[in-house]
């Protein structure tokens, strides 16, 4: 602001919290430049005041009579990859197991988890694995399906007994839609074109729906998310973004929606972080018509070469998974901001279909299958990233965390017959009351988590009404030490009651364990107040809450 400005206005001058009513900055009237320039020092001076008792406070304005878009349910979706423990020794442990409960070879308590969690959508066979996934080889009598090699993953064999059938089963088991990732990089048109009438034909309609009946399944499973393959512009084929694009379209015309109940989500190989230039090529070459989604891949990590261990890193490691972690919000609006050009009406999903934190793996542990612990510091990025998915709702609409079981930032990690649930897991069993519900706008100002010369913004939040009429609000304070009040305006509603749910602890690289499966948990929180429309809210140090008001 500057003083000549003030100095030679003419009109009143308000402050809206009352510091400073009117001053008629004439010359005139203010008795010479003197008393001019005397009265532009009090106004510089109650300005200064302004700014610091708002930057002093962290405040969060709930406009709980704006809401019009709904976020998608898919936001909250995962991802299993043949990787690691992932399928096999994680999801799957054969059917002849006997050791461990399962349905047809797939853990019970997993399920039962899953189903908790509310998984609205799974995705699989890959990733990498996809591109160089044979659909064919993994139907039929177990006995005879062939062996390969997975040379993404540790170049370990496997022996194709979980399969579609395997798959699909098991989302139905969960009550999850699946998201099937298709193979163009080593695959054909003919190969996918065949998976499509294979799950979604009429029974006895054709080849594919009668060989299906023999496997053993005579109704469609009617997918209707698909994946035309998987990071094309690295392990799905290292193409160029005009040659995907044909790609894409040459593999879009072949893929038939069987029946109402099978309309085909055809999801575009999207941009690897920030490649503003993959997206808009994509959104220019591909007509609307013939697009559903584009993917778009962000983890939050330290370095590629140097990423930190899971649980034994240090602040400044931290901060800057938090950093990376933040990125999200620059990335979904500019790539957002692209797609707006071309898609006006935002028919087109911004599909975040990989995201999550990656560290070193664990010691002693084959460094191909990407098994890594899950501490606070992975709760502090669900939570950030899961409220920035809800207010971008209006183009984000479905996401996949990575992955599911044991590989990167588990929900879930798994040993023998043991089973853990992870910090990460709680904080989207926390948020899943957000799912299908209309987002409603926060306005945010937040103090900073300081650390050396750099700094974050401390406070995050999103907030979304469900079809009860119950308001949720989600809050996050990602700073290591300092706990942070946060004043709440709840605007358009009459709000007469709230109760919480934290997940906190006292160190951030705090992990569930096999010896301590429920070291961190979620704990009813009482640490707020409400008088008349303002809530008052003690947030500890990196903790995740959710609010209930009614």
């Amino acid at each position: 602001m500057k003083v000549l400005d003030l100095c030679n206005r003419r009109e009143p001058v308000a402050l809206n919290d009352g510091y400073f009513k009117t001053c008629n900055m004439n010359s005139k009237n203010c008795n010479g430049h003197v008393k001019s320039m005397v009265c532009c020092f009090w106004i510089v001076v109650l300005v200064m005041i302004r700014v610091q008792h708002v930057t002093a406070q962290n405040y969060v304005m709930l406009n709980a009579d704006s809401g019009k878009t709904v976020i998608n349910k898919n936001i909250y979706g995962h991802f299993a990859e043949h990787l690691g423990y992932c399928i096999y020794n994680g999801f799957y442990v054969g059917d002849t197991n006997t050791t461990i409960p399962n349905t047809n070879g797939v853990r019970n308590d997993i399920i039962a988890a899953l189903k908790k969690l509310k998984v609205p959508v799974l995705r699989w066979p890959g990733g990498c694995f996809a591109d160089t996934y044979h659909w064919k080889d993994g139907v039929g009598p177990k006995d005879k399906r062939p062996s390969i090699i997975n040379r993404w993953w540790g170049a370990v064999t496997e022996d194709n007994s979980f399969g579609t059938h395997d798959f699909l089963n098991m989302c139905e088991q969960i009550g999850s839609d699946p998201y099937l990732t298709g193979n163009i990089g080593s695959g054909t048109v003919k190969d996918f074109s065949d998976w499509v009438e294979y799950v979604n034909a009429p029974a006895n309609s054709g080849p594919m729906s009668k060989w299906r009946t023999e496997n053993g399944r005579v109704k469609p499973w009617n997918v209707k998310i698909w994946g035309v393959g998987n990071e094309a512009w690295g392990c799905g084929g290292n193409m160029r973004p005009e040659y995907y694009v044909d790609i894409f379209r040459q593999y879009a015309t072949f893929m038939a929606s069987w029946s109402k109940e099978s309309r085909l989500f055809r999801v575009a190989s999207g941009a690897n972080d920030a490649d503003y230039n993959w997206t808009e090529t994509l959104m220019k070459g591909i007509p609307n018509y013939m697009l559903d989604g584009i993917a778009m891949h962000h983890y939050a990590v330290i370095d590629w070469d140097a990423k930190s261990s899971a649980t034994k890193f240090s602040e400044a490691e931290y901060f800057k998974t938090m950093r990376s972690a933040l990125q999200m919000e620059e990335l979904v609006k500019r790539h957002s901001a692209i797609m707006d050009q071309y898609d006006p009406t935002k028919k087109v999903a911004l599909v975040v279909d990989e995201w999550g934190g990656w560290y070193d793996v664990e010691p002693g542990t084959n460094p191909g299958f990407l098994f890594q612990q899950n501490s606070m510091r992975d709760a502090m990025i669900a939570g950030v990233t899961l409220n920035i998915f809800n207010n971008h709702c209006d183009r984000v609409r479905m996401a996949n965390l990575a992955q599911t079981v044991n590989v990167l930032q588990a929900v879930i990690l798994t040993n023998k017959e043991k089973m853990i649930l992870t910090p990460t897991y709680h904080v989207m069993e926390m948020y899943n009351v957000h799912q299908d519900a209309i987002m409603l706008p926060v306005n945010v100002t937040s103090k900073n988590y300081i650390l050396g010369n750099d700094t974050l913004t401390a406070i995050s939040a999103s907030a979304s009404r469900d079809k009860n009429g119950i308001t949720h609000l989600s809050l996050v304070n990602i700073d290591a030490h300092a706990a942070q009040e946060v004043i709440i305006q709840i605007k358009g509603m009459h709000t007469s009651a709230v109760q919480g749910r934290i997940l906190t602890s006292a160190q951030l690289q705090d992990h569930n364990s096999f010896d301590e499966p429920e070291k961190i948990r979620p704990a009813a929180f009482h640490d707020f107040t409400l008088k008349g429309q303002q809530l008052k809210v003690q947030l500890p140090a990196f903790s995740v809450v959710v609010l209930e008001l009614k």
